[in-house]
């Protein structure tokens, strides 16, 4: 297994981290791995969401999480940990009533040997559960 200085979808992912922890709020350029967040009127944003590609077949990771007492899939996901090449995500899904997302309390552990590809979504502010 790789460690996370010689995966370098795991050292964005690790700034992402670092900068989610932190919430720094300085004018950067734009990329995954600018070191700030933002701000959008009083909220700092807290969340850089991403997608995940699988690296064999390119599609997005999708988990489950239940909502309701339903259950349904998301692509979105917040890091909220790094091990080495193994990440954790907090699932998060689309807020009905604006652009942003509503965390859940359901997570999942990745190996970044599997993601062939991340995505970076605009920042953005999540309460956290």
């Amino acid at each position: 297994m790789e460690n996370t200085e010689s995966c370098c979808i795991a050292k964005i992912l690790k700034v992402i981290d670092v900068l989610q922890k932190e919430c720094f709020n300085e004018c950067f350029p734009e990329g995954c791995d600018r070191p700030f967040l933002g701000v959008n009127g009083c909220y700092i944003y807290n969340t850089r969401p991403i997608t995940l590609y699988n690296c064999c077949t390119g599609t997005q990771w999708s988990f489950p999480y239940t909502l309701n007492g339903e259950s349904r899939q998301s692509t979105v996901f917040r890091i909220e940990a790094l091990d080495d090449c193994c990440c954790t995500c907090r699932i998060l899904y689309p807020n009905s009533t604006n652009d942003g997302y509503v965390s859940t309390n359901q997570f999942f552990t990745l190996d970044l040997g599997c993601v062939g590809a991340l995505q970076c979504l605009a920042d953005t502010y999540v309460e956290l559960c």
